[in-house]
């Protein structure tokens, strides 16, 4: 029997509270679930706030200057504080000619499957949102709808150069995900299951898979910075080619969402990181598993802002060039050299 964790005692207790206010199962249910959305949502607003205000710092860092220093002391600790309000009283301007729902709804929807996504990761044992069988398949399935809404925000634009870039970031993340999931592919036959946990139980059992599949870890890590639109992979914001791609004529908290689901994004692929090739939540124990899946999770955000103040951006046609003429190739010789490996150690 699984030992119950920290987040999952807490769950078991909130739960039996709940239970005891109104004792009807549906209800509990539906509750907890508004919690770990609630706790999801939380995450994420506040993984921006303390990003942003590392990434400069970070650059700062890397670049030898000082960063953040004048709103909050020092330090500048209230920097993210003043972006947020500095947005937030922003005008919303919506330009004229253009397709007025369409455009609204984009950042909105790029956000959601950036949440939806946290639902399927095992913060600690016992403490997944959505713990099922073919969870690996749900979570692609949900994270590749992230591609729409920028088409959908640089077309409702009515401007040619936001349309183009739409386009040029739809290329970008449609080539990228096929040796994304290649990547991952190796992780999934060693494991033999679908589900998040499984992959975390199996790392723990025998040793960490950036050791059994360092070739797909470095696939990956590629993959998942053009998959977040960072540099060297930001065609998204290509300033000097696109003006700012398909955000160009947004504003406001509109265009504060477009970077947040930026952010969002990052961590999905930390965390991703973190479950299929860093074991997860599992660790010594003398910290609990949640501490151990923020610190590697934390451990991948960090080299992959490292990673954007380190490289220049690169033309579209090298960036596609890169993904299926080299990244597509390795990723299936990947796959083809663990299933000789699992044949000849009599795992199949």
């Amino acid at each position: 029997m699984m030992e119950l964790s920290f987040l999952g005692a807490i769950a078991l207790m909130l739960r039996a509270a709940v239970y005891s206010v109104v004792p009807i199962p549906f209800v509990v249910d539906l509750v907890m679930t508004f919690v770990g959305i609630a706790l999801l949502l939380g995450i994420i607003s506040m993984a921006a706030i303390v990003f942003t205000y590392a990434e400069r710092k970070i650059c700062a860092f890397i670049q030898v200057r000082i960063g953040p220093n004048r709103v909050g002391g020092r330090f500048g600790l209230l920097q993210p504080v003043a972006d947020m309000l500095k947005l937030m009283s922003k005008e919303d301007i919506m330009p004229a000619g253009a397709d007025k729902v369409v455009w609204a709804l984009s950042p909105a929807l790029l956000f959601v499957p950036a949440a939806l996504a946290y639902a399927f990761f095992p913060f600690d044992a016992g403490a997944v949102l959505a713990d099922v069988n073919v969870g690996v398949f749900l979570l692609f399935a949900v994270s590749g709808q992230a591609v729409l809404p920028f088409l959908m925000g640089g077309y409702a634009s009515n401007n040619k150069y936001s349309f183009i870039g739409g386009m040029r970031i739809v290329g970008q993340i449609l080539s990228y995900e096929a040796p994304l999931l290649f990547s991952l592919l190796g992780v999934v036959m060693i494991t033999g299951s679908l589900r998040m946990d499984d992959i975390v139980q199996m790392q723990a059992q025998t040793s960490w898979f950036i050791f059994m599949q360092p070739l797909a870890f470095i696939i990956f890590l590629i993959a998942a910075v053009a998959e977040t639109n960072r540099t060297p992979f930001d065609l998204v914001e290509g300033e000097s080619e696109i003006i700012a791609g398909p955000f160009t004529e947004y504003s406001g908290m509109r265009w504060a969402l477009f970077f947040l689901a930026e952010y969002a994004n990052l961590l999905t692929a930390a965390i991703l990181a973190t479950t299929f090739f860093l074991g997860g939540y599992s660790g010594p124990e003398f910290l609990p598993g949640f501490v151990w899946f923020g610190l590697k999770a934390v451990l991948i955000v960090f080299l992959i802002m490292w990673f954007r103040w380190t490289f220049p951006r690169t033309r579209v046609d090298q960036i596609l060039t890169f993904g299926w003429k080299v990244l597509v190739p390795l990723s299936i010789l990947n796959v083809f050299l663990t299933g000789v490996g699992m044949y000849l150690l009599g795992i199949v």
